[in-house]
């Protein structure tokens, strides 16, 4: 059974989608790899952050992009929240923004 993605809202998806085009490519890249092989890549492509959330880390010559997601169960992936990274570490703020999606996602399921 393949595993399949899904997105907080649409409007997350067509944010993703404005990324810079080597950005965008990487995601789609690795997100056609995470339907076949699962949520966890492996550094340099996914690392696991905390309780269950994960990053996607998408890296061309435009910058650098942050996708967080988490899984549920029956092989489901759900994209959380996208950034364009622009320091060294993750801002608290884009963290606080996944955890709290992560958290009403996995309470309704």
């Amino acid at each position: 059974m393949k595993w399949e993605i899904t997105y907080y809202s649409e409007e997350l998806q067509k944010e993703i989608m404005t990324f810079p085009a080597g950005i965008q490519a990487r995601y789609i890249h690795l997100t056609d790899r995470m339907c076949v092989h699962g949520a966890n890549l492996g550094m340099p492509h996914t690392r696991a952050l905390t309780n269950g959330l994960f990053e996607l880390r998408l890296k061309s010559k435009e910058g650098i992009g942050r996708v967080f997601y988490c899984t549920l169960i029956n092989k489901r992936i759900v994209m959380l929240h996208s950034f364009i990274k622009k320091t060294q570490k993750i801002p608290s703020k884009e963290l606080k923004v996944a955890i709290s999606r992560m958290k009403e996602v996995k309470n309704t399921c």
